[in-house]
């Protein structure tokens, strides 16, 4: 990101982006969502954000993201913040405090923890399953029998605070679109067959595609997409 080119301008350029890749698509206008991650990027980037007409964030960490959103929550409650990174169970606790989504979701026992910390609270919220389709160093189901079973418990109604609105994924980290193209893919594929088996859920989230691929995502059916770098810039990973 240039200098001299503004959080808004970014925006006003991946929104047209988006815009342009539904039309070639053959899909509604307004059909996919569009998330700023906002990870190592400090409060004031949220609120130029915020200010330029961003409502929906993606954060990583809990820590960061409770010295972030809360106050900001409170003032704007149209703000909404989705935590998209790997989730530890201790985390749990404060994390359902200020986020509406936990896109991350990749076991049971984690949907456990979720429900048991929403139930003190008499919160609900939304999540989506990750299902692996990158390098071995992401996380997310590496067995649809074992994300199966965890959507079969939330349709049971074993976790009555939980919202299960979808699914989530990562693209491996290559130029090679074909692998890139085969992520997305897999996971719209998986979505496909799964939805119908579990017809009282929502599961019509498809939460796909970044920076570097999120036009290639939106051809492959994302419904959601998030965005960091090309909004933001680079992050700086020393803080």
């Amino acid at each position: 990101m240039s200098a001299n080119i503004s959080i808004k301008d970014n925006l006003e350029i991946i929104r047209n982006k988006i815009a342009q890749a539904e039309k070639k698509s053959g899909r509604p206008q307004g059909s996919v969502k569009l998330m700023a991650v906002s990870k190592f990027h400090p409060s004031e980037a949220v609120v130029e954000a915020f200010e330029a007409g961003q409502l929906l964030f993606g954060e990583n960490r809990v820590q960061e993201a409770s010295e972030k959103f809360p106050s900001l929550i409170a003032l704007h409650p149209e703000l909404s913040v989705h935590m998209i990174g790997q989730l530890q169970s201790n985390k749990v606790k404060k994390a359902i405090t200020f986020a509406s989504c936990i896109q991350s979701v990749d076991r049971l026992e984690l949907l456990q923890e979720i429900e048991k910390q929403c139930a003190k609270l008499d919160r609900k919220i939304n999540i989506l399953f990750e299902y692996h389709t990158g390098e071995e160093s992401k996380s997310g189901y590496t067995s649809e029998a074992e994300l199966c079973k965890s959507i079969e418990e939330c349709a049971k109604g074993s976790f009555p605070h939980i919202i299960p609105c979808g699914f989530m994924t990562m693209a491996p980290f290559t130029e090679d679109e074909k692998l890139i193209r085969k992520s997305f893919i897999t996971l719209r594929e998986l979505s496909q067959k799964l939805k119908p088996q579990f017809p009282d859920l929502p599961l019509t989230e498809l939460s796909m595609g970044m920076s570097g691929d999120f036009e290639i995502a939106i051809e492959e059916g994302s419904t959601l997409v998030r965005v960091g770098t090309a909004i933001f810039g680079e992050r700086d990973y020393s803080k």
